[in-house]
């Protein structure tokens, strides 16, 4: 047996709670020791019976990636105090696993020594699941490119026609107002929830250079159309998530200017970090976002800054009764930070999403303290290398998914945002060489992944478009020109997220007959996409 691949981990992504009294335990193992007929069992019992009393239970083999096999329980439990070893059978020869590690024998006299355990299980260390995440479908606006609404208001500012291809710098004209006049479009095509690009005051497109957090754009619209938006969205079963650019800000903030005239003399200085007395924008003497002088850092480990920014997430909870935020940059932002960030939102909105903007594993920011999910990716790459760039097979596929999913809770995969592409990425219809076909198997297949997914807005379009900025083109609204019979496929598809074993199933994946197999299993009731190539599958 290959001692080098067994972990097991309590009180973390192997051993973790979904209630007081049910509990997820998963042991890694070798792939090749699962695939020649490893068994495994879990002893367990309470804490302070254990000695004299357990009871024994058969672990599945559940997932394998490309190195590993993960052997996984779901177990309801009568103590919170709960204590457990593994029991290993190979070759007819019985090993046990506790915190001595692979042993061919087990002292229970002296089990207080080295079980595992989870000593007790507070309720307020349970992460809790935002329930209405693994049933929504999530749909991604751009706001200047989505739509116009106010035809009132000053167009000075729109230096592109609509539909033209978009510069860094150009502005097409979308806005809030827009939003809500396509809210029964959204609705129709079966979104249950919006996630907006910033709406705050700043000077370009993309408005991730906020002057002003209090301050919706003029150019997207005011407060009361903010308001009304969010409203309206209810209205119709649809919530709506802000964008919450916390990690850096606009030069133009006044804070920053007061900086920049007062220097040290200023309050603000530690708002920010600096090398030096004064903040130098020529020359750039402190941290920002990438290398963008335009975009300083907040230093999120200031009160001052931290009491400032968790202000404006409850203050647009309190107002417009938004949904939730997506952090920018959630990564590049202290966990200490975002610990104070989700109890202060938590303590306003229990049922408000927390999703983080990392491109990466995160798990030490999904444990429960911190964010409910992130943007999901590393599912987006998986894609891109199986129906775009075709350099994983349907095996290298369904190893690289198991992977995923082992790298978070059960809770946290059924709350990720599940992406195809985004305003940061080339769009998934243009990557694929535009292949409707490609484009419609893998919005089903996000659809079978546990969590929740995310359509880039015009994705029921098949819009096209290359990295930033042409990947944020104006939304196509002659529907002369528009797709319908594919537009009816995208709505037939997202209409299988209504379906309960798609939003709290038990989830397998795995490879047979040279297809990716994505099986979910509810209340007695299975269902199933096939995959047999980047083009063909199958629903049952």
């Amino acid at each position: 047996m290959n001692r080098h691949a067994l972990l097991h981990i309590p009180e973390s992504r192997y051993c973790f709670p979904l209630s007081t009294d049910e509990i997820v335990l998963r042991l890694r193992t070798a792939r090749e020791d699962a695939e020649s007929g490893l068994k495994v069992s879990l002893i367990y019992g309470v804490k302070y019976d254990y000695k004299e009393e357990r009871y024994t239970v058969d672990v599945p083999l559940k997932y394998k990636d490309e190195l590993f096999a993960y052997y996984e329980i779901q177990l309801k439990i009568n103590d919170v105090r709960f204590v457990y070893i593994f029991q290993l059978e190979k070759n007819n020869k019985i090993y046990f696993y506790s915190e001595d590690g692979l042993t061919e024998s087990y002292n229970y006299d002296d089990c207080y020594y080295n079980f595992f355990q989870l000593p007790y299980i507070n309720e307020n260390d349970v992460m809790p699941l935002v329930e209405w995440m693994p049933g929504s479908v999530f749909y991604q606006i751009f706001v200047d490119r989505f739509c116009v609404g106010d035809e009132n208001k000053d167009m000075s500012y729109i230096d592109m026609r609509w539909g033209d291809k978009p510069t860094p710098k150009s502005h097409a004209g979308g806005d809030l107002r827009g939003i809500i006049k396509r809210l029964d479009y959204l609705k129709d095509l079966g979104i249950s929830g919006i996630y907006l690009t910033p709406i705050f005051l700043s000077e370009s497109n993309h408005k991730y250079d906020i002057i002003d957090y209090k301050t919706i754009d003029p150019q997207f619209g005011s407060t009361e159309d903010l308001i009304e938006l969010v409203k309206e969205a209810h209205a119709r079963g649809i919530r709506l998530v802000l964008d919450a650019v916390f990690n850096h800000c606009s030069t133009k903030m006044e804070q920053f200017q007061d900086v920049v005239k007062n220097g040290r003399k200023s309050k603000y200085h530690d708002w920010f970090i600096i090398d030096g007395d004064k903040a130098d924008v020529e020359n750039r003497n402190y941290e920002c976002f990438a290398y963008s002088k335009s975009m300083p850092k907040l230093n999120t480990a200031n009160p001052d800054v931290q009491k400032y920014l968790l202000d404006i997430a409850t203050y647009w909870i309190d107002v417009a009764d938004i949904d939730g935020w997506r952090l920018d940059v959630a990564d590049e932002v202290s966990h200490d930070f975002w610990r104070m960030f989700r109890k202060a939102v938590k303590a306003k909105k229990s049922d408000a999403v927390i999703i983080g903007e990392n491109w990466h594993d995160a798990y030490p920011a999904l444990q429960g303290d911190q964010q409910d999910s992130i943007m999901n990716y590393a599912y987006t790459k998986i894609c891109l290398d199986y129906f775009a760039k075709g350099i994983c097979d349907e095996a290298k596929t369904v190893q690289h998914l198991n992977g995923i999913l082992m790298r978070n809770m059960k809770q946290v995969n059924y709350m990720m945002l599940n992406l195809l592409d985004s305003h940061d990425t080339e769009r998934f219809f243009t990557a694929i060489g535009k292949d409707k076909k490609k484009l419609e198997t893998a919005i089903a297949m996000t659809m079978f992944m546990p969590g929740t997914p995310c359509l880039y807005y015009g994705t029921e379009q098949a819009m096209e478009g290359n990295h930033d900025p042409d990947c944020r083109r104006c939304f196509n609204w002659n529907k002369e020109e528009w797709d319908l019979d594919f537009l009816e496929k995208v709505k037939s598809l997202i209409a299988l997220k209504k379906n309960p074993i798609l939003q709290l199933g038990d989830t397998s994946i795995v490879e047979d007959d040279n297809a990716i197999n994505i099986i979910r299993s509810y209340e007695g009731k299975t269902m199933t996409i096939k995959i047999t190539s980047p083009t063909v599958y199958t629903i049952c």
